[in-house]
């Protein structure tokens, strides 16, 4: 039976009944695991909390630990189990396939790509009906790229600081948080503009972005007009003139971004700043990574909510819910552009990578998982927002269906990132009373709330109180 626990802080907030009982771990001592994890597990890949969790098992938004304690999810393996831990469906797809065939190679026919292909394009607008499907987000964006340098004839590329569109050689010069950023060479021919986040940028008020909680800037704008969005265009106009030849290959944003904390933009900027970068002769790329599949909730992608038809769609994350897989949607014309010399991948859309993906796609729709994301996720912000009310530290809570920021200041007036030690011991109580949740943003300020699709109100006031309680001690400690 599951191991009952009793969280190490104190508490009101009582986790929802589950009814799964996860197996018994039989696996290495956690100590053997630390110990492999120091000697022959990547440096670079780290594990944060000050006592790492050791997972053993998930149902759908639960994870279970080596010892039975369960924690609520509400980061969803960054962004990426969007339907659901060890979903049934899914996960019965895979056990199907597993034993009919795992991998060919695309030289030849299986029906699971064909299937897969047309079921996913149907969901796009037209003329977005080619896909080319590979392994990771990176590569994806990385591909991306290669089209628009190949397709438009032009070399020069654009993105916003604050942006995250992978780790390699190539799209490190498209990704835009120092962090990430090794001495080496990378990202040859790539510019970045100022990025016009509405609460931390010069320029915001309480009706820019798209979003039921608005910041607490004072605004002038009136109806229809927006001071902020102008003064950003003005921006990349400037980036244009000054960085930019006179034509580019094109242009790559996230709707909301990810790993900078779910920051929004101002309603009318990417449809503004589209238009300026076909006028130069470039294509514009939506990274759907994390905002895809029914996230945002008002919409299944999240360029719909900015009213733009990008001419590349990169894919990934949640496209699979944790299997690896990734995809490049994109008009015959640009993915044509390809033919004129070859360009192979191994695993990209293979049998079971496909499968998986459909599955994935069938419980989206058959478990109402976009309208789940608007209506929890309208629900979780406007209950983070009476925390921000309450709290001088919440700065700001931002975003769209499941797709959540919550950035924390030292105080309101000078939103100074709230420091890194307090930042993580809010985070090490949330988990030490059962609640995971992310970091991010520049300076490690803001807590990321990107979780599985199918979570519940009831899961909601469990981890909102329970963020309540890590607030109301961090404000006891520092007094």
């Amino acid at each position: 039976r599951q191991q009952k626990w009793k969280s190490p802080i104190s508490t009101q907030a009582k986790m929802p009944p589950c009814d799964f009982v996860p197996e018994k771990y039989t696996s290495y001592p956690y100590k053997r695991i630390q110990k492999i994890r120091e000697q022959n597990i990547a440096p670079s890949l780290r594990t944060y909390y000050k006592k790492p969790l050791l997972l053993h098992q998930g149902h759908m938004q639960w994870l279970f630990d080596y010892e039975g304690r369960r924690y609520l999810d509400l980061f969803a393996g960054i962004v990426t189990v969007g339907v659901g831990h060890c979903h049934p469906k899914v996960t019965m797809a895979t056990q199907k396939q597993l034993a009919r065939l795992w991998h060919t190679t695309n030289i030849y026919l299986h029906p699971s790509i064909h299937e897969y292909a047309e079921k996913l394009t149907s969901l796009l607008p037209d003329p977005l009906k080619v896909v080319y499907l590979t392994n990771s987000g990176t590569e994806a964006n990385d591909l991306a790229m290669f089209m628009a340098r190949l397709y438009t004839r032009n070399f020069d590329m654009i993105s916003l600081r604050g942006a995250y569109h992978g780790g390699s050689a190539s799209t490190l010069g498209l990704t835009s948080i120092g962090l990430y950023k090794h001495g080496v060479a990378s990202g040859f021919g790539c510019s970045t503009t100022m990025l016009p986040d509405v609460f931390r940028g010069p320029w915001g008020g309480s009706r820019c972005r798209d979003s039921p909680v608005q910041t607490v800037r004072k605004c002038s704008c009136s109806e229809g007009v927006c001071h902020a969005n102008n003064q950003y265009i003005e921006q990349l106009k400037d980036t244009l003139s000054t960085l930019m030849p006179k034509t580019i290959a094109g242009f790559i944003a996230e709707p909301i971004q990810g790993v900078n904390g779910a920051v929004q933009y101002p309603r009318n900027f990417l449809k503004e700043a589209f238009r300026l970068v076909r006028e130069r002769g470039g294509v514009c790329i939506s990274d759907e990574v994390q905002t895809g599949f029914g996230r945002t909730g008002s919409h299944f992608w999240g360029f719909q909510t900015h009213g733009v038809v990008p001419d590349i769609v990169t894919l990934a994350k949640a496209i699979g819910n944790g299997f690896p897989m990734a995809a490049v949607i994109t008009t015959k014309e640009i993915a044509s552009s390809l033919n004129q010399n070859l360009h192979f991948n191994t695993f990209g859309g293979s049998p079971l990578a496909c499968v998986v993906g459909s599955a994935v796609l069938d419980v989206i729709k058959e478990d109402n998982l976009q309208k789940n994301s608007e209506d929890v996720g309208t629900y979780m912000l406007l209950e983070l927002a009476k925390l921000r009310d309450k709290f001088e530290i919440v700065g700001d809570v931002r975003g769209k269906g499941l797709m959540i920021g919550v950035e924390m200041v030292t105080d309101k007036d000078s939103r100074h990132p709230l420091p890194p030690e307090e930042m993580s011991q809010i985070w090490e109580d949330c988990k030490d009373m059962g609640v995971l949740i992310g970091k991010g943003g520049l300076y490690g300020q803001t807590f990321r709330i990107k979780p599985p699709m199918c979570i519940t109100k009831k899961d909601v006031d469990f981890a909102v109180e329970v963020f309540h309680t890590a607030l109301q001690r961090h404000v006891e400690k520092t007094a």
